[in-house]
């Protein structure tokens, strides 16, 4: 009696969750195609508000695509404290943008101001608040791309580009459509990767538990 190869077994429970995965990651991954669809149309929006009336701030996030760049003003009572990043000044040149965290009151969740670009990372403004006119824009993106990518990020807040800058500082570009770029493209993309690796990864790994079996 000759031996017969073991029949591959392809165990149920592991695979059903190993496909609901691969399923979810591909809905991720059509929902950012669609969601690509609607950024074009919130950036050709975008790109259209800077030249429209002023409106007033937003307080709270997230920041509309119809208010979005649009021109506004603040009023900062006082600077609470300041953030650094890499900018870019109206004349084209790069530095530190520099961004006020100001309180606007005894309560509330106070506002961010983009005052100006300078030279060194350490300069100190000479700015302590006041009356500002800009253009709505929102804070930089600081949060996990995984997170963007899912769609679970939280909203980031307004923040004001101011039109001038204090004394030492040059004025910050104002805001173009340039600035928020479509990736859903790419995030629908690496979503579809993902699940194309979970499915080749748990094929390998049913082949090698069978492998062990018949050995």
């Amino acid at each position: 009696m000759t031996d017969q190869p073991a029949k591959a077994r392809i165990p149920l429970i592991p695979t059903i969750l190993v496909g609901l995965a691969v399923l979810t990651m591909i809905a991720l991954g059509v929902w950012q195609l669609q969601r690509r669809a609607e950024k074009a149309e919130a950036l050709a929006l975008a790109a259209a508000n800077p030249g429209r009336p002023a409106v007033a701030f937003p307080k709270l996030p997230p920041v509309e695509t119809d208010i979005l760049f649009r021109p506004s003003s603040v009023h900062c009572l006082t600077v609470v404290s300041w953030q650094v990043e890499a900018g870019r000044a109206a004349d084209g040149s790069t530095g530190y943008r520099h961004i006020a965290h100001c309180s606007t009151g005894a309560e509330g969740p106070g506002v961010l101001v983009a005052v100006g670009v300078g030279q060194k990372p350490d300069d100190k403004p000479a700015w302590t608040g006041g009356q500002v006119a800009g253009w709505i824009s929102e804070e930089p993106n600081h949060r996990a791309l995984l997170t963007r990518i899912d769609g679970k990020a939280p909203p980031l807040r307004p923040m004001l580009i101011a039109r001038q800058a204090p004394a030492g500082l040059k004025p910050v570009a104002p805001p173009t459509a340039a600035d928020l770029p479509n990736n859903h493209l790419a995030y629908a993309v690496q979503w579809f990767i993902f699940a194309a690796v979970a499915v080749i990864i748990y094929i390998l790994a049913l082949r090698r538990r069978n492998a062990t079996k018949a050995a």
